[in-house]
C-alpha cells in the first residue's frame, strides 16, 4: 500500500456510501461514472481490499470497507478542518447551518432575518435533511452546526437543548371533535387523515390508531410540513405534528392517549472549532426564535 491516500478518492468512497450507488456518487462530485470506477478501483489497489460488494440493484460496504469507512471520515474531517484553520484568517467563510426537515419555515425564517441583522455578520448557508442525513454532515464536517432531533449518542456534538414541545392533532376549526380536548381517539375512525411523510413519530401514530381499532381514510400525503397544514385548514383531514406548527383556521388539541414529545437541539460539528462564535450567536438566535414561536411549546433558556 502507497503510503498516502489521495483526498479525492475519499471523496469518492464517502460520496457512494452516502448516495448508495455509483450513479449517484458520480453526480455528486461531479464527475463521469467511469472516472469515479476508476477511482475507487485505485483506491481498492491501495488498500489491498475490496471496498463495496457491487450488484445489479444495490451496492453494500465489505466488511474491510465498513471497517475503512469511519477512518475515512476521520481523515476528512481533519483535512476539513484543516482548511477551515487555515484560511479563516484571511476570510471568514459562511456559517453552514443543518435544519431538520420538521422545523417550521417560520423558524428559519426568522433565523436568516435575525442573523443578517447582526453588524458584521458572515455569509449563512442552510441545507435541510433528516435527524439521520445531518449527524452524518456534521462528521464529515459538511455543516457547522445543525437544529434538529435531540438523540441518544450526540454528546460529541456538544449538544445545547433549546426546546420541547408535544405531538398535537391538528383539525380544522370547524371539525366537530375541535371543541373536545383531548379527543378520543376512537372517535377519529371516519376522519381523513393527512399524512407527513417526513413524520419522526409517523409509525407510532399509526400504532396508536391501530392499537385503538382506528383505521381513518388517508387523504393526502406529503413531504412537505406547510402543505399538510394548509390541507389541514381547507378541511381536508386532520394530522398530528409537533405543536411549533400553527395556521389560520387549525386548532391544536391533544390526542387521546398519545403523548409523545420532541426535543430540539442545536449540535455542533467537532471540527468547526475556527467558527465557534458563529456557532454561539447563532444558537442563542435559535433559542430566541423558538421562545417567539406562537405555538404552544416551551423553549428552554
Amino acid at each position: 500500500m502507497t503510503s498516502m491516500i489521495d483526498g479525492y478518492l475519499l471523496r469518492y468512497f464517502l460520496a457512494i456510501v452516502e448516495t448508495g450507488s455509483f450513479t449517484a456518487a458520480a453526480a455528486r462530485v461531479n464527475v463521469t461514472q467511469p472516472t469515479l470506477s476508476a477511482g475507487v478501483a485505485k483506491l481498492e489497489r491501495e488498500l489491498g481490499v475490496s471496498l463495496f460488494v457491487r450488484s445489479a440493484r444495490r451496492v453494500e460496504l465489505t466488511e474491510a470497507g465498513a471497517r475503512f469507512l469511519q477512518r475515512a471520515r476521520n481523515i476528512m474531517q481533519e483535512y476539513n478542518a484543516a482548511l477551515g484553520e487555515i484560511g479563516e484568517p484571511a476570510r471568514r467563510r459562511a456559517l453552514r447551518l443543518g435544519l431538520l426537515h420538521t422545523v417550521p419555515a417560520s423558524i428559519g425564517e426568522r433565523l436568516v432575518r435575525d442573523w443578517q441583522s447582526i453588524d458584521g455578520a458572515n455569509g449563512l448557508e442552510i441545507v435541510e435533511g433528516s435527524d439521520a442525513e445531518l449527524v452524518t454532515r456534521l462528521d464529515q464536517g459538511r455543516v457547522d452546526m445543525a437544529l434538529t432531533l435531540m438523540r441518544t449518542g450526540t454528546e460529541k456534538y456538544s449538544p445545547v437543548v433549546v426546546g420541547e414541545e408535544p405531538y398535537l392533532l391538528m383539525m380544522p376549526e370547524g371539525h366537530p371533535l375541535a371543541a373536545s380536548d383531548p379527543v378520543p381517539s376512537d372517535a377519529l375512525h371516519s376522519t381523513p387523515m393527512v399524512v407527513r411523510r417526513r413524520c419522526e413519530v409517523l409509525s407510532e401514530v399509526s400504532r396508536h390508531f391501530t392499537g385503538h381499532g382506528v383505521r381513518p381514510p388517508l387523504a393526502y400525503r406529503t413531504v412537505q410540513e406547510e402543505r399538510a397544514l394548509a390541507m389541514v385548514a381547507a378541511g381536508l383531514g386532520v394530522t398530528v405534528m409537533p405543536a411549533s406548527y400553527t395556521a389560520p383556521g387549525v386548532v391544536q388539541r391533544h390526542l387521546s392517549g398519545f403523548d409523545r414529545t420532541r426535543t430540539l437541539a442545536v449540535l455542533q460539528s467537532p471540527v468547526a472549532m475556527a467558527l465557534r462564535s458563529d456557532v454561539a450567536r447563532m444558537t442563542s438566535l435559535v433559542q430566541e426564535a423558538l421562545r417567539r414561536q406562537p405555538a404552544p411549546s416551551r423553549a428552554i433558556p
